[in-house]
């Protein structure tokens, strides 16, 4: 029973991730192109925060359970660089990120969720605290996301559905 209910919360975790990648998708699809370099009060723009939360997703769970979360590879700084992406090159980089995440919790056992420790910049976290811990990390940047393009869109902004 205990190993079901594990189980249960890895589906549950990537419901919300699913959840508030579709809440950003809503989001950025009521944006022009040239919307995605804009900022609102310095903020970043929806081109770093797609950027950041792709390379941060595609960093921690590429090799989830091998490797450090934290790759050699990764240029986090790069992330934040002012960029005029086209409407396909913000799709790929996003979806990049969120496919790399998916294929990693389909991994995931429940022998991982009881017993398996991974490192995020050399901290040692039980699966279930890292995949929380990244739900989290995801959730902050879609709401950026959501704000920066109700202040980008006025009154033309639309709620998620």
């Amino acid at each position: 029973m205990y190993i079901t209910h594990m189980r249960n919360i890895v589906k549950s975790i990537e419901a919300d991730y699913r959840k508030y990648k579709g809440l950003a998708e809503f989001a950025i699809g009521q944006l022009s192109e040239a919307e995605y370099d804009s900022a609102v009060d310095g903020s970043n723009t929806i081109a770093m925060l797609v950027w950041h939360l792709s390379g941060n997703l595609k960093s921690r769970f590429t090799d989830f359970l091998t490797t450090d979360g934290e790759k050699p590879w990764r240029d986090k700084n790069a992330e934040f660089q002012r960029r005029k992406p086209t409407e396909a090159e913000l799709i790929e980089k996003w979806n990049d990120g969120w496919a790399t995440l998916f294929r990693a919790l389909q991994e995931v056992t429940d022998e991982h969720l009881t017993m398996a420790y991974i490192t995020i910049r050399g901290d040692r976290l039980r699966v279930d605290e890292a995949l929380l811990r990244s739900l989290t990390h995801a959730s902050y940047h879609v709401g950026q996301i959501i704000y920066l393009t109700k202040g980008l869109r006025g009154r033309a902004w639309k709620p998620s559905k």
